[in-house]
């Protein structure tokens, strides 16, 4: 029988802290998790597919919402799950990302509490 590889997920963020809980979350639901600081780094690896991109939209050295733009816009990736966080007083960054494409925007605190959730999800588990 042959084992499957554990699915992906990339995450575009540079808060080391923050980091921490995506590894752990990932950890506890089987998912493969890279972090992706460049964004042509970003749109290579997106080519294979990941089930899943997360996104700090406050990562300005990644141009996050472009980054949406170019992923919902190519075929190759417009099928996979982009979830962004921010601060939950950032109203006009949220459109701007909606507006991108992205397929759901969350207050950091949110995404952060539901962080097990998403990537149980995303990794087939529920």
């Amino acid at each position: 029988m042959q084992t499957q590889a554990p699915k992906r997920v990339l995450a575009v963020m540079t808060d080391l802290f923050f980091s921490v809980k995506l590894v752990e979350a990932a950890k506890r639901c089987g998912l493969a998790l890279e972090f992706v600081k460049e964004p042509q780094a970003l749109l290579e690896k997106a080519e294979s597919r990941p089930s899943l991109i997360v996104f700090d939209l406050n990562y300005e050295a990644a141009d996050p919402v472009k980054l949406i733009a170019k992923l919902k816009g190519k075929a190759e990736t417009k099928g996979i799950s982009l979830i962004g966080f921010l601060s939950h007083v950032q109203g006009e960054l949220k459109m701007a990302a909606q507006d991108a494409g992205c397929d759901m925007v969350m207050a950091k605190s949110a995404f952060s509490q539901n962080l097990t959730q998403i990537f149980k999800r995303h990794s087939g588990m529920v």
